[in-house]
């Protein structure tokens, strides 16, 4: 089937095949967050980012493979739920960015901008985002066919996340344009926190739109 980056809860899970990893996408609780599952495909090893609810579903989803990493994007209440239990029923290490890790339930290391997360034969970079969390992180993975960038809710379709002041809006747009739309292509492949896929394409000519609207 078509990969469409389109789930909702409680429904079917999205898969897509990258160069070195399998991306499966699915939905979960009333809040639509969505949770990625990344697996090798040379070794099996398998990653996951946001265990934000249903440790079960979540847990059916790893399988028998095991996880051996989860990475939080940020601090927020919705995105930890399932934390705490899927790490203790998979055996999974637990990373975050040490500027919110104080804030979340499970961290048995943290990151910080520019680090590489590996799995298998597959890695992540680690990218900071300042202004939706203090330590909220966007996590790209570089592949032949254009890269894949996982931004949590710091970017959606439409615009950056929600921020709580201008200083922090300021703050999230600079590191948008500087570290994602300043150094990634148009067909950077962009998965958000909830909602549907968009590209960075499709949004770098609305760029100066949100910096006029403030939000």
């Amino acid at each position: 089937m078509t990969y469409t980056g389109h789930v909702r809860p409680g429904g079917p899970a999205e898969i897509r095949g990258v160069d070195a990893a399998t991306i499966t996408k699915f939905s979960v609780s009333t809040m639509d967050n969505n949770v990625y599952l990344l697996s090798c495909r040379a070794t099996g090893r398998q990653l996951l980012i946001d265990a934000a609810a249903e440790a079960n579903r979540i847990v059916e989803a790893v399988g028998p493979r095991g996880l051996s990493t989860i990475v939080t994007t940020h601090q927020h209440w919705d995105h930890v739920r399932a934390l705490a239990t899927v790490a203790k029923r998979t055996g999974a290490r637990s990373l975050a960015h040490t500027d919110d890790a104080d804030e979340i339930p499970v961290v048995d290391d943290t990151l910080r901008d520019g680090d590489t997360i590996d799995c298998g034969e597959f890695s992540l970079e680690v990218i900071h985002l300042v202004g939706h969390t203090p330590g909220a992180i966007a996590l790209l993975y570089r592949d032949s066919g254009g890269d894949h960038l996982f931004t949590g809710d710091s970017l959606f379709p439409g615009g950056p996340g929600k921020t709580n002041s201008p200083k922090d809006f300021r703050s999230l747009m600079t590191d948008l344009e500087t570290k994602v739309f300043g150094r990634l292509a148009d067909n950077t492949w962009v998965y958000p926190g909830h909602g549907d896929d968009t590209t960075l394409g499709a949004e770098r000519p609305h760029l100066k739109e949100w910096w006029d609207r403030g939000w």
